[in-house]
């Protein structure tokens, strides 16, 4: 009897999923809108901010060079380096800051978290393909450059599932 059920489990799993919409993006033409500014982590709260995690965003005038996200990063993926930089800054003394190597980076967002003085946040941005290695490793003048990113599909979520429109 067991047999016979499963089969018509089976069945009706299949005939479900023949209505249900598919959710398939026609990417580059079509790209997902995001809701909020990406990923933060507001250290007085001790909370993170939900926001997809993209590319990360440096603020030079907020940066110290206190290498606490190098040292969140270090036992994970090892991709933020300190740099030297030609600028000085004020709250800056040591003139460093970071350097991401897009290469090593799994997203995961904890160098945002270690960042007390809310200097480097993620982005929307995901699209972050090259055609060498080199060109993955963002130098402080590239992390700084705001992201203009133009999402045209909303996600609709109903009793039948996401949909976009």
């Amino acid at each position: 009897m067991s047999g016979a059920s499963g089969i018509f489990k089976a069945i009706e799993s299949g005939t479900k999923h023949l209505v249900i919409r598919r959710f398939t993006l026609r990417y580059p033409e079509q790209k997902l809108k995001f809701v909020g500014d990406g990923y933060q982590f507001d250290p007085k709260e001790g909370v993170g901010i939900a926001g997809y995690k993209g590319r990360h965003i440096l603020y030079h005038d907020k940066c110290t060079g206190c290498q606490l996200c190098a040292i969140a990063c270090e036992g994970i993926a090892e991709a933020i380096g300190m740099v030297k930089i030609d600028k000085t800054w004020k709250h800056n003394k040591k003139s460093i800051m970071p350097q991401i190597d897009y290469g090593k980076c799994v997203f995961c967002g904890l160098c945002v978290d270690a960042c007390p003085f809310y200097a480097l946040f993620m982005t929307d941005d995901y699209e972050l393909a090259s055609f060498t290695k080199e060109h993955l490793i963002y130098t402080p003048d590239q992390l700084a450059v705001k992201v203009n990113y133009e999402g045209n599909v909303e996600i609709k979520i109903d009793d039948q599932g996401a949909t976009h429109g």
